[in-house]
């Protein structure tokens, strides 16, 4: 399939993990590899090892960060910038909170797995997200990390949510397309 090609919001947003990092890996440290993970059309893969993160209010920013290093010089009024090591961004995702369907990810806590951030421009499901016959166009990241923690942020006057924060463990791969 093709990426998203138009000036507009990636309505259809997804985030999937695949759980058996125990037993199945990446053919290849590749956004191809990656992509294998999720593949529910082969023998490796099993559609229960891949769980699709319910009812998503916010992602964070995704992608390589800038490895601009700000320096504060004495006397000047700006800091100065050098190239240096570029840290991994804060990933946390806000989640409209219900225990029953969160249940699968607070299991996940602390256990590395492989994570897709998928937008479409349709409605995919999470069986068909991997098939060639899938006719949305999408965008996809992938890397390695962990569910670091799972905080539920109770509201009196609007939906109960939680933030998921996530850990990097590699580079991120992407943008591809399936």
């Amino acid at each position: 399939m093709a990426h998203i090609d138009s000036l507009s919001s990636g309505i259809f947003s997804y985030l999937d993990i695949f759980t058996d990092s125990a037993t199945v890996t990446p053919t290849a440290e590749t956004a191809t590899g990656y992509s294998a993970l999720f593949d529910t059309n082969t023998t490796d893969v099993d559609a229960a090892d891949i769980v699709r993160m319910p009812s998503v209010r916010e992602f964070p920013s995704i992608g390589t960060p800038a490895n601009i290093v700000n320096v504060p010089v004495y006397g000047q009024n700006t800091s100065s910038q050098i190239q240096g090591q570029s840290d991994a961004p804060t990933l946390e995702v806000t989640v409209n909170y219900n225990a029953g369907d969160m249940a699968a990810f607070h299991t996940l806590v602390g256990q590395q797995v492989y994570f897709r951030f998928m937008m479409c421009d349709a409605a995919v499901d999470l069986a068909d997200s991997n098939a060639g016959a899938n006719a949305a166009k999408n965008t996809s990241f992938y890397f390695k990390g962990k569910i670091e923690a799972i905080l539920v942020n109770p509201q009196l006057t609007d939906a109960t949510t939680a933030t998921v924060t996530l850990s990097a463990q590699s580079d991120f791969f992407g943008p591809a397309t399936v």
